[in-house]
């Protein structure tokens, strides 16, 4: 997932403050004692509703504050695990040392000075807040338009292979086709042999179909089969 650098941060921010203005707003017009409290128990109110609003939200939409969701934004562990509630909770409380002196000052720093764009809160809680991707529809024609696949000579064996292979295997073998002209010729004759034999492994076509196959037309039917006939 690509990480999201310091301005979408900055700006789910700012549309988060407005969500807490409102809140604030909201709370000081249903109940007046709010509004009259002493400056050190406002501040500690403030803080509060702060970290409390973004622990929840991280919480219960999965990694997303309004603002977060508004920029297409989501906080996730560091190594691609579940994401804990101690850790949401951590990278919330932390808020208050990455804010100063003001306007994220400190935290703006460690993003920038972080590998990973990590704020301070982040870097103690092993998170990181990435961009989503909307899914696309993969382009097969590019790799598959006039091309004849002697797979389908056997509707029986595709349907097994469609059933065997992962969708990460059909992803990989999609994406090393589209690539083609880009790689190596070793590197890339050496990774459809590997793609190949592990499909090979799967399933196995008679003899005569394969015959004469290289590896990367076999990984072509492989993928033709796959997403062409999935349709």
């Amino acid at each position: 997932m690509p990480l999201a650098g310091p301005a979408p941060r900055a700006l789910a921010f700012l549309v988060d403050l407005l969500v807490l203005m409102a809140i604030n707003s909201a709370l000081n017009f249903t109940n007046g004692r709010v509004s009259d409290l002493g400056t050190a128990a406002h501040l500690l109110f403030g803080f509060v509703l702060a970290s409390g609003y973004g622990a929840v939200s991280e919480l219960v939409f999965n990694g997303q504050t309004v603002g977060k969701k508004v920029l297409a934004l989501r906080v996730m562990d560091e190594r691609g695990l579940l994401l804990r509630p101690g850790q949401v909770l951590l990278r919330n409380l932390l808020r208050v040392v990455d804010i100063l002196p003001l306007f994220y000052t400190v935290g703006g720093i460690a993003c920038l000075c972080s590998r990973r764009c990590q704020r301070l809160g982040d870097l103690a809680a092993g998170t990181v807040v990435v961009r989503i991707l909307t899914p696309s529809e993969p382009d097969v024609q590019k790799v598959l338009t006039g091309r004849y696949n002697s797979f389908r000579e056997h509707p029986r064996l595709e349907a097994r292979l469609r059933q065997k292979l992962s969708p990460l295997e059909a992803q990989l073998a999609l994406s090393a086709l589209l690539r083609r002209e880009n790689m190596d010729t070793d590197a890339a004759v050496l990774l459809f042999a590997l793609m190949a034999a592990r499909f090979r492994e799967l399933v196995k076509f008679p003899q005569e179909i394969e015959f004469g196959l290289s590896d990367e037309q076999y990984v072509r039917n492989v993928v033709d089969s796959i997403y062409r006939k999935a349709r």
